[in-house]
């Protein structure tokens, strides 16, 4: 079991480096100052009306600094903030829990996951009062966009959307989560490649069934791509989030 874990974990967060190039830009370091997550922040270039953030967590294996990379490709008038997952891998590589591959399908560790939960929601909270926030839309990379999802569908009043990436919504959230008010003023924007080996595409189409069914607002859309963000969906979600 280990080994699969080590070469699962040594598959981090990937990138269509072939359409897109990063530029280091003028971003913030890492912050803590008492919030229960290290993060990375990305003040607004272009003041609103409103304060908005993009809250963003990575994938297993990787840290804050790999969704940080897409700050310069997203909306100017949000704050962005990427945050480490509490679970250390090793030098550098971090999950927000366990997952085991032995069987063929990913098999989480529940308690670790709600545990991270909880956090996520605390840390949350947090970054709303530090920055003044009054929208806040969550998303993530693979496990990060699993733990989007989950907050979202069981705790929707804290956040105004769902932004994911190659994730999949977990069966424990599944088997709970039923149709309420909240959950309709919940927007979800989901970006799947059809050629993703890691999360096959079936739990895009999966999640899609299951939130069409709760009446969420979604936005959906498949990526002749692997296991990856690619440029093209930058750009739909960049748009998504002008008509939101």
């Amino acid at each position: 079991m280990q080994l699969l874990l080590l070469l699962f974990f040594i598959n981090p967060y990937l990138i269509d480096s072939t359409q897109m190039k990063y530029t280091s830009g003028e971003k913030s370091g890492i912050m803590s100052n008492n919030l229960i997550l290290h993060y990375l922040v990305r003040e607004p270039k272009i003041k609103s009306s409103k304060n908005k953030a993009i809250v963003l967590l990575h994938g297993v294996g990787s840290n804050e600094q790999d969704l940080f990379n897409l700050a310069d490709h997203l909306s100017a008038d949000f704050f962005i903030v990427s945050a480490r997952a509490p679970f250390s891998l090793g030098p550098e590589r971090f999950a927000w829990y366990n997952v085991d591959f032995s069987t063929g399908k990913p098999v989480i560790d529940a308690e670790q996951e709600l545990s991270r939960r909880e956090a996520i929601i605390e840390f949350i909270a947090q970054i709303k009062q530090k920055y003044s926030l009054h929208e806040v839309y969550l998303g993530g990379y693979s496990q990060g966009a699993i733990m989007s999802y989950s907050i979202g569908l069981t705790h929707p009043k804290e956040v105004d959307g769902v932004i994911a990436f190659s994730g999949r919504v977990l069966e424990d959230i599944q088997s709970t989560v039923t149709r309420n008010d909240e959950l309709h003023r919940l927007k979800v924007f989901v970006a799947h490649g059809v050629q993703d080996g890691t999360l096959p595409v079936h739990y895009a189409r999966q999640a899609k069934a299951f939130l069409q069914n709760l009446g969420v607002p979604l936005t959906y859309y498949e990526y002749n791509m692997g296991h990856l963000i690619n440029s093209e969906s930058l750009k739909d979600l960049d748009a998504w989030l002008k008509i939101e």
